[in-house]
């Protein structure tokens, strides 16, 4: 059925992939580039007349939303880069159809209203406000695609190995525009991946070459960092440093081997604070920092518990360890241990602590991590995540063992795409 066209009345928008929900004869279609309300012509582009549903681009819109805008970029739209999912909405309508999905998982998945969640109802933006029309540059981390006919830089098309190649991405920050990735022949890679710091000018590509394809001489005008990456996904220093320094929460992070680090410029600050204000850490409490990656929240919670207190932080990534160790080196009152929470945390003996944070992958904790979670009877409990369906289930799962949200803050930390972060608050329901 892909290339048929249908005119539809849209629907409300559904979670992932920034599509809304229409119908047409009895069928349902996932539109993108549409807004709840609209009126549009949908081209099918995945489906059979076997399919329980059908993907859609809304190809031409016949009755506009009052938060549509024009997109800024001229790679946005149907069929074309994959990256952004609501350059076509204005930035307050992007925070309310985020808002939208949020209030819709807490219900589906949790059984919560937004007053029973502790939620305002509001996502909140980071960052200052821009002139009209301007988009906030703030991807620190770009992954560009290599076209192997070319040697162009892009970004994949939605749901699709297709490049499309680009000559700027406009939401990536100023550190990664400036090397004018975008402007270079890449021939013999597969891949181009830029780091550009923030609170530090560090500057990394690591490079991916093609199977059997050797790696080429890069000059750029910028002092850069190069590594790459071989076919067993084991990680190179060619040139420079393998690592960044990043800044945030009072102290300088080093984030090696392309790790793990939030992407807005604002987002550990963002999130730390928040995380803080909820948990509020009185000296000499314990804590556990799960899921701790470089030792973020670690390293924020080792402060305010003091020596008197202790935070023990557990990550599966070998590197992330090493570094969480480096960062945090000279806090006695900090332990970083390497596993997975889920095996490591039933053997560390802990039956009881004061406050726990909590950062899963985006699938989430699970049921099990989280009913042992429970267990250790935290005064508080902070849960910071980047995918609202597997908070809302956690938040079930929190329940069953009696804890309830308090408080929930969602931020607008991926302008221009579908996704924000939220950090829950959880306390013990009798209290």
């Amino acid at each position: 059925m892909v290339g048929e066209r249908y005119e539809v009345e849209v629907g409300a928008v559904a979670h992932g992939g920034g599509h809304c929900v229409a119908r047409h004869e009895g069928r349902v279609l996932f539109v993108r580039h549409a807004l709840p309300g609209e009126r549009v012509i949908a081209e099918v582009t995945e489906g059979t007349t076997k399919s329980r549903f059908l993907r859609a681009d809304a190809v031409q819109v016949l009755e506009a939303a009052k938060d549509r805008i024009e997109a800024p970029c001229r790679f946005a739209g149907p069929g074309l880069c994959g990256g952004c999912d609501w350059q076509h909405v204005s930035p307050g309508g992007q925070r309310k159809l985020k808002g939208q999905v949020l209030t819709e998982q807490l219900a589906q998945l949790a059984g919560l209203t937004p007053a029973q969640a502790g939620w305002d109802g509001s996502v909140e933006p980071v960052g200052g406000k821009l002139p009209a029309g301007e988009v906030p540059a703030w991807r620190t981390r770009v992954q560009y695609a290599v076209d192997p006919q070319s040697g162009e830089v892009g970004l994949r098309k939605h749901r699709s190995h297709d490049v499309q190649p680009i000559d700027r991405c406009l939401i990536a920050a100023e550190g990664v525009t400036e090397l004018g990735i975008e402007s270079r022949d890449w021939t013999g890679l597969a891949s181009v991946d830029v780091i550009a710091a923030s609170g530090s000018s560090d500057r990394q590509l690591i490079l991916r070459p093609l199977p059997g394809e050797q790696l080429p001489l890069v000059e750029l005008d910028k002092p850069v960092s190069i590594s790459r990456i071989d076919e067993q996904d084991l990680f190179h220093r060619v040139h420079g440093r393998n690592f960044v320094r990043e800044r945030a929460a009072g102290r300088t992070w080093r984030v090696s081997n392309g790790g793990f680090w939030q992407i807005h410029p604002e987002a550990p600050q963002t999130l730390v604070a928040a995380v803080l204000e909820g948990l509020d850490p009185q000296w000499g409490e314990n804590a556990l920092d799960l899921y701790c990656g470089v030792g973020l929240f670690a390293g924020a919670l080792a402060d305010r518990v003091g020596e008197d207190g202790a935070v023990l932080g557990i990550e599966s990534g070998k590197q992330a360890v090493a570094d969480a160790r480096h960062n945090l080196a000279e806090l006695e009152n900090v332990r970083i241990e390497c596993d997975k929470v889920e095996s490591l945390l039933p053997r560390t003996g802990i039956e009881s602590t004061d406050l726990i944070v909590l950062d899963p992958p985006r699938a989430g904790a699970g049921r099990e991590t989280v009913g042992h979670l429970a267990k250790l009877g935290a005064r508080r409990i902070a849960y910071v995540a980047c995918d609202p369906a597997a908070l809302a289930r956690d938040l079930a799962f929190f329940a069953e063992g009696g804890y309830r949200p308090v408080s929930l803050r969602a931020f607008d930390l991926f302008p221009m795409t579908h996704h924000f972060e939220c950090v829950a608050i959880l306390e013990p329901a009798g209290e």
